[in-house]
């Protein structure tokens, strides 16, 4: 019988993408961190009413703050820090075949204060995939960034344009080292150089999309 080193245990597969070449910067420079960013946020906050909530890392630090409107004609929402500085507020376009909102910096809803817009990419869908424009984009050019899967289910990514470069991934369940995440919270991984606010209102919004197709509030 032949005699050598023992084969050494296989090594699982890891699922890789494209790197984000140059650094995805949306609402500010001060949310890129040069490693992955994984928050936590709650999903049953839609689907009860509930308005005002926080979002948090991994050790339970609140980082961002979401509050609603009062007595508003329209949907808006507010993206704070943790000291509750306003940095954007999200608003549901009214008349709107594709549920489409928009995103203003600080407590504006001016034209010149608009960072992106986000609709559906079809009227009806089985799975959601929201299209994102940038407020510089050209009519007719493909979207800056695409959103895809069902929120609250196996995932959901947030894609560069209509490449296969994910900017970060959203799990109804994730294996956080933290008791922050429970059933009925979402782990969010932001990959490195992408901005984390961003992608948090990203959230926010699908969450909302999701929630009136459910017929929540």
């Amino acid at each position: 019988m032949a005699t050598g080193q023992a084969p050494s245990n296989p090594v699982p597969a890891m699922r890789t993408y494209p790197p984000v070449e140059h650094p995805v910067v949306v609402i500010g420079p001060q949310y890129l961190a040069q490693y992955p960013v994984e928050l936590a946020v709650s999903t049953k906050l839609w689907t009860l009413g509930e308005n005002d909530f926080k979002v948090s890392d991994i050790n339970g630090t609140v980082i961002f703050q979401v509050t609603k409107k009062l007595l508003s004609l329209n949907d808006r929402r507010f993206l704070k820090d943790a000291a509750g500085n306003t940095l954007v507020n999200l608003k549901r376009k009214i008349m709107s075949l594709h549920q489409t909102w928009e995103v203003y910096r600080g407590e504006s809803d001016e034209e010149k204060d608009k960072l992106f817009t986000v609709e559906k990419s079809k009227l009806f869908q089985l799975k959601t995939e929201l299209d994102v424009f940038l407020a510089n984009h050209n009519e007719g050019e493909l979207p800056d960034f695409k959103v895809r899967g069902e929120f609250g289910e196996s995932a959901c990514s947030v894609l560069l344009g209509d490449s296969n470069t994910v900017l970060a991934q959203m799990y109804k369940r994730h294996s956080l080292a933290s008791a922050i995440l429970n059933p009925n919270s979402l782990g969010v991984i932001v990959n490195p150089n992408v901005d984390y606010a961003f992608i948090v209102a990203l959230v926010v919004i699908l969450g909302r999309i999701n929630a009136d197709q459910n017929g929540g509030n």
